[in-house]
């Protein structure tokens, strides 16, 4: 795929009509971040560098983030275990 395809279906992705299903953009990104900062702030070692088990959190709480706005999407419930599951065996690997 060349370099202005992949920003053709981008555009057409981002101003179709994924409103509908995921909500508000900007809501949903402003859950998102409500949610990421309270997560930082209460994370066992705050100083610390995030880690993969940090990031398979928070993509959890993206989805966690996107089942509140927009059309009910079974997706987001699926994709918020997957995200807990990993960050569960990674932090039991350490």
């Amino acid at each position: 795929m060349k370099v202005s395809e992949i920003l053709s279906t981008a555009a057409e992705i981002v101003d179709g009509n994924r409103h509908e299903k995921h909500g508000d953009r900007g809501r949903t990104l402003d859950n998102v971040a409500a949610l990421w900062n309270a997560y930082l702030s209460i994370r066992a070692e705050p100083t610390t560098e995030l880690d993969a088990v940090d990031v398979a959190e928070m993509m959890g709480l993206l989805k966690v983030a996107r089942t509140q706005s927009g059309e009910h999407n079974d997706d987001d419930y699926v994709d918020g275990c997957g995200y807990r599951a990993i960050a569960g065996e990674l932090a039991s690997d350490d």
